[in-house]
């Protein structure tokens, strides 16, 4: 058992990867101090590791000629070794890496409220694809999510406003139409559409801020002004105050979709021609994006609500 003990401790490598990585530094150039700002080590550690490996192999590695330091025979042939197996390494290194697949963080928001609902269907779905991207959802910037992309505290800003700053790019994404939501018995529900001045004397619920209301711009521009405003940032929640005749909203028409089919809501155009929007993912100009950034705007294409969103009222 002692024999076999100790044939196995003579097969253990006398050095470790630090000292091949610091053989490899030195011989390249030719000075300890700068050698030693390479590997981020003060010149007495290296100077330690360089006399530890000397030991360990009972020979020189280095000769200072001219205030340089040269390779001894020794120092030659162990140079040549670790250039391989520093190599070997980093190709393995990376061939895992690679089987895990890129990392990184979208951070995205929306210029509404309602859009969070369809953003959860496109993350399970990227995060199967890219496991090690974390898509972080920044609900605060919704009240200003171009200024936030500009600001570098986004990646993708999902907006249905131009932007006015030739560094940022627009990819179209889709188009979906506002509607104003009734519930069944209401006095406007039997209404084709609806007429701004209809909603006179109504108590409207809206998304925060109310500066940025569309209702209530499309009210404005016709010349008239609700009875009642209250700002409500909650899709749910504007639903469920509507069903119990506590006001009306206007919502997208895809977000209301199932509690139209089921009678609970009834959705009506807001003017003859209706309230329509298009929608874009907002990104910096970039030389070089991401890929995984390319294929996240690739997925909000494709499982955007907009591809169904015609329903009927």
């Amino acid at each position: 058992m002692l024999e076999m003990n100790y044939a196995h401790a003579s097969m253990e490598p006398r050095l470790e990867i630090r000292h091949l990585r610091l053989v490899a530094a030195v011989s390249e150039v030719q000075s300890m101090t700068r050698a030693a700002q390479r590997l981020h080590l003060t010149q007495s550690a290296l100077s330690h590791q360089l006399h530890d490996a000397e030991e360990r192999l009972g020979l020189p590695l280095f000769l200072r000629v001219n205030r340089k330091m040269v390779l001894t025979p020794a120092g030659q042939k162990l140079l040549d070794s670790a250039r391989r197996v520093l190599h070997e390494l980093q190709s393995t290194e990376d061939q895992i890496l690679g089987l895990q697949g890129p990392a990184g963080t979208i951070r995205v928001s929306t210029e509404c409220y309602t859009c969070y609902h369809w953003l959860p269907p496109v993350l399970r779905v990227f995060q199967q694809k890219f496991p090690n991207v974390e898509v972080r959802i920044e609900a605060e910037a919704t009240p200003r999510p171009l200024v936030a992309l500009l600001e570098g505290k986004l990646e993708v800003a999902v907006v249905s406003s131009e932007p006015h700053d030739r560094r940022i790019q627009l990819q179209p994404l889709f188009e979906d139409e506002l509607a104003v939501v009734l519930p069944p018995r209401h006095r406007l529900a039997k209404q084709k559409w609806i007429r701004p001045r209809d909603l006179a004397q109504e108590r409207l619920l809206i998304y925060p801020p109310r500066r940025e209301s569309t209702l209530l711009k499309v009210l404005a521009a016709s010349g008239f002004e609700p009875r009642a405003v209250q700002e409500i940032p909650l899709t749910e929640a504007i639903i469920e105050l509507v069903r119990a005749g506590m006001g009306i909203g206007l919502l997208a028409r895809w977000a209301i979709a199932p509690r139209v089919h089921s009678g609970e809501l009834v959705a009506r155009p807001l003017t003859k021609s209706g309230i329509h929007r298009r929608w874009s993912a907002a990104t910096l100009q970039a030389e070089r994006a991401p890929e995984y950034l390319a294929q996240f705007l690739t997925l909000l294409k494709q499982t955007i609500p907009g591809k169904r969103n015609r329903t009927p009222a």
